[in-house]
């Protein structure tokens, strides 16, 4: 699964891990991504979306509906 919200587009972040002796090594930070089934009653059916911890709390608080509706403005295909 890749490590990209399909709600808030959030991409895990590059940087690089110190250690004690300050040696640099590459690392990433992963967003917190959740495989979520929804109902969409409009539709009368189900969907799967890749969405991150803060997209989960979007759609709980601007609804399904509204959320899909947004993701088919920007062109996804649900």
């Amino acid at each position: 699964m890749s490590a990209h919200c399909q709600v808030t587009g959030r991409k895990p972040g590059f940087g690089k891990s110190v250690s004690h002796s300050h040696k640099r090594t590459n690392r990433r930070w992963d967003p917190n991504i959740q495989r979520k089934t929804y109902y969409l009653p409009s539709e009368d059916r189900r969907i799967t979306l890749n969405v991150s911890a803060k997209g989960i709390k979007t759609i709980d608080r601007d609804g399904i509906e509204a959320v899909v509706a947004r993701l088919r403005a920007r062109g996804q295909r649900i």
